[in-house]
């Protein structure tokens, strides 16, 4: 091993609202906030990090085409596809029209795709 995940940086327009949203969907807390950049940790501390840095001239991610491609999504494995659903759309987040019955995909508030997984165990 050369060495161990610290940090995930997500570029997006408004760094705390998005952090403040996947914060909600992981379960996460908002660790850090600075002009232009925001932090989440697990909720009893320590790494790894997901940080939000705001990006001039930012474009959402086309999904499921390409033209802008996605670069990184989330994959948040749920007990309940419905409930999750329901509790994503809620924050804010949009169908993105795929599905399975083992995953669904959405857009988050800056137009990142990501999915909601229930595999089959």
């Amino acid at each position: 091993m050369i060495g161990s995940l610290d940090m995930v940086v997500v570029d997006c327009p408004d760094p705390v609202p998005l952090a403040e949203f996947y914060a909600e969907v992981l379960g996460m807390t908002v660790v850090g906030r600075d002009p232009g950049w925001a932090e989440l940790g697990p909720a009893r501390g320590g790494r790894p990090i997901i940080a939000f840095q705001q990006v001039a001239g930012y474009r959402a991610p086309e999904w499921p085409g390409q033209l802008v491609p996605q670069q990184m999504h989330f994959d948040v494995k749920v007990d309940d596809l419905d409930a999750g659903e329901a509790a994503v759309l809620a924050l804010g987040a949009v169908r993105a029209g795929s599905e399975t019955p083992t995953f669904r995909v959405y857009l988050d508030p800056a137009g990142h795709p990501f999915c909601l997984i229930r595999p089959n165990d």
